[in-house]
């Protein structure tokens, strides 16, 4: 006899606005235990000392946890110059220091290095694997943790305010992968000093931005309530970049079944020149996601089927 999964079952995504001083885990706890839920996730870690767009996955909605992982990611950082430090944010050691304050001209003319294809070696604190092991644990424990650079995408770098010498305000768009300790330390070596970041906070990921998120406090406030569900997006909401074809009751049910569906028989040559080779779609039914598919010779091939 299958034993029943605790808590009720939910579906969708709550977009939270994370505080500073908590982990995305224990932020997800709270959700999840917030609408009793049965399973939840998030869409992409935020360091503790990190705010803002923290898209949480309840029940079906984390089967597309990696397509918002995979999403563009947008954040707004403040570098202090001067300082070094272990973490490369303001929580660690202080390693080196430097008197240089670059001008604002200086800082605008290094930021297209840092744009497009971009080199970058992860802190040592950072959730990263190291034979097994997290290399911030190691790291804590005291340990030389080298992570190997990596190539990651910035799409837009600018420097957006200056409010005094030792800081530095910029917004940043970005893919998958790319660490704002990082890219702050980098630009200030870059620069002839050394600097950490003070002040980081995510503003958007992927289809989600801090416009639609909300508090966890005025969260917990709503209880488990009408009012809090009203915070629940519909797992289609993660998909809007991906096209969407209604299916046929029977075909709903054959996709269900976790076998294939045909569209030659169905689908006119324009609309199947829309679609290429190995393009996800949304398959739907009676205006509901039945499953996310890959369009393949001609099939519409499941890959996650939702249980809705």
């Amino acid at each position: 006899m299958a034993r029943r999964k605790k808590g009720q079952k939910v579906d969708g995504w709550v977009i939270l606005d994370k505080p500073v001083g908590i982990t995305s885990t224990a932020a997800v706890g709270a959700v999840k235990r917030l609408f009793d839920a049965q399973k939840a996730g998030h869409g992409g870690t935020l360091d503790p000392l990190a705010s803002g767009v923290l898209p949480i996955a309840l029940g079906e909605a984390t089967k597309t946890m990696s397509l918002v992982m995979d999403g563009e990611k947008a954040y707004r950082f403040t570098l202090k110059f001067g300082e070094a430090r272990t973490t490369d944010d303001g929580e660690g050691e202080v390693t080196a220091r430097s008197d240089v304050r670059p001008s604002d001209a200086e800082i605008v003319a290094v930021l297209p290095r840092f744009t497009g294809s971009v080199t970058q070696t992860p802190p040592a604190f950072s959730a990263i694997k190291v034979q097994g092991e997290r290399a911030y644990d190691l790291a804590r424990d005291g340990e030389v943790v080298e992570l190997a650079p990596r190539t990651v995408e910035i799409h837009d770098l600018q420097l957006t305010e200056r409010p005094d010498p030792d800081h530095a305000t910029f917004a940043v768009k970005c893919g998958k992968g790319t660490y704002m300790r990082a890219l702050a330390r980098d630009i200030a070596l870059a620069l002839g000093s050394v600097g950490h970041v003070s002040a980081l906070r995510r503003t958007g990921v992927g289809p989600f931005t801090e416009a639609g998120a909300i508090s966890l406090d005025p969260l917990k406030a709503l209880g488990h309530s009408p009012a809090a569900f009203k915070h629940v997006l519909p797992i289609e909401t993660a998909l809007d970049d991906i096209p969407a074809l209604a299916l046929t009751a029977t075909e709903a049910i054959r996709l269900r079944s976790g076998q294939p569906v045909g569209l030659l028989h169905r689908l006119d040559r324009d609309r199947i020149r829309g679609f290429a080779p190995g393009d996800m779609v949304c398959a739907m039914s009676e205006g509901r996601l039945v499953a996310l598919t890959r369009f393949e010779a001609g099939e519409l091939v499941p890959v996650r089927v939702m249980n809705l």
